[in-house]
């Protein structure tokens, strides 16, 4: 089972490069077009009111984390095979939820796809769902395009 995951991650990851080809999660002039902090609004709604965001276009998508520094490792492997990166992000200016310490390690979690309401209710589900094995928690998620509207 473990060779099947792995070589469908592989192909998954290929497939995404091709896709996304010249566009990164460094890409320069990226700005936020669409963000995601409250649990009770759907995905929809957000990319509804989101002005700037161009469905056409590839995006980054951020989720915004609070890990416990023993589940950083298990973190990042687990969210690799998934093609997403994990980094630190001392300067969130989102607020720790109650019962959490303001002081944990804070991260996103990015990777270039192409944004829709399925798929980012599935990744908010699928972040919700790791995080609680690892003792997380998701503060949400926002999504970044290239400020240049061209192409």
């Amino acid at each position: 089972m473990r060779t099947f995951r792995a070589w469908a991650t592989r192909l998954i990851r290929r497939r995404r490069a091709a896709d996304t080809a010249g566009f990164t999660i460094d890409t320069p002039g990226l700005t936020v077009v669409a963000d995601a902090f409250d649990d009770t609004e759907a995905a929809s709604s957000v990319l509804d009111r989101a002005s700037q965001w161009d469905p056409r276009r590839h995006a980054v998508l951020r989720h915004h984390l609070v890990l416990p520094v023993e589940s950083v490792p298990s973190a990042r492997e687990l969210l690799a095979e998934e093609g997403w990166t994990l980094r630190a992000c001392e300067a969130d200016p989102h607020p720790v939820p109650a019962g959490l310490d303001p002081a944990a390690n804070r991260f996103v979690a990015v990777r270039v796809q192409h944004l829709d309401a399925l798929s980012c209710s599935q990744e908010a589900s699928r972040m919700a769902s790791l995080l609680q094995r690892l003792r997380g928690r998701a503060l949400g998620w926002d999504a970044l395009q290239p400020h240049d509207r061209g192409s």
